[in-house]
């Protein structure tokens, strides 16, 4: 996945947390959450999320700092600050994809995850991962314990994790770029459908 940010995406989103009677919900992930290859941001699966909260009349704002190409490692440098400015109530927690890929040692991922939970609960907000795999090229020891990854840091951290977010969709070229890896605009709603029973009943809390 490649590191593109998107600073009009930043000024949007940090210009919707003006709406101190709602609470935020903090995307925080990579490209996949970032609208990578999207002709329109408005495509992408945060966008229909918000779209779907407000249509529930759900009070809540989505806040989206995420980052094409961003690691474990990029997002832990970065979380304490986006934390305080952004103050989430809840934080969906989409990143590691990147470090499969690029094959970083499993205890570095491992140690990122787990110091960007502890930041997050510092911050008394609630956390879900997600869970993300990659291909088996990169050999059947590293991909299992790469996916298992997750569910090891929330059974230890007691947070919930969704099943593989690309559920539906990777493997799909109908459904994913030229690259074979960025979802279209098509498959975003089945992004979405992948996300929400999970997170819903969050929304739902007073």
């Amino acid at each position: 996945m490649f590191r593109r940010f998107s600073t009009a995406l930043l000024v949007s989103c940090m210009a919707t947390t003006a709406w101190a009677s709602e609470k935020t919900l903090l995307v925080y992930g990579d490209s996949l959450s970032a609208g990578y290859g999207l002709n329109d941001i408005n495509q992408g699966w945060v966008q229909l999320l918000q779209d779907k909260i407000d249509q529930q009349h759900y009070p809540w704002n989505v806040v989206n700092i995420s980052i094409s190409g961003e690691t474990t490692a990029g997002g832990l440098s970065r979380l304490r600050d986006t934390l305080e400015t952004t103050k989430p109530n809840l934080v969906l927690l989409e990143l590691g994809a990147n470090d499969g890929l690029q094959g970083i040692p499993l205890k570095s991922f491992q140690s990122n995850m787990e110091q960007m939970i502890t930041l997050i609960k510092e911050h008394d907000s609630d956390i879900i991962l997600f869970e993300m795999q990659i291909p088996p090229n990169y050999g059947p020891v590293y991909t299992k314990r790469f996916t298992h990854t997750f569910a090891l840091l929330g059974d230890q951290w007691d947070i919930p994790v969704i099943p593989f977010f690309l559920r539906g969709v990777a493997g799909n070229p109908s459904l994913n770029q030229k690259d074979g890896i960025h979802p279209t605009a098509k498959a975003q709603p089945l992004l979405l459908a992948n996300v929400w029973p999970v997170l819903e009943p969050y929304l739902q809390e007073d």
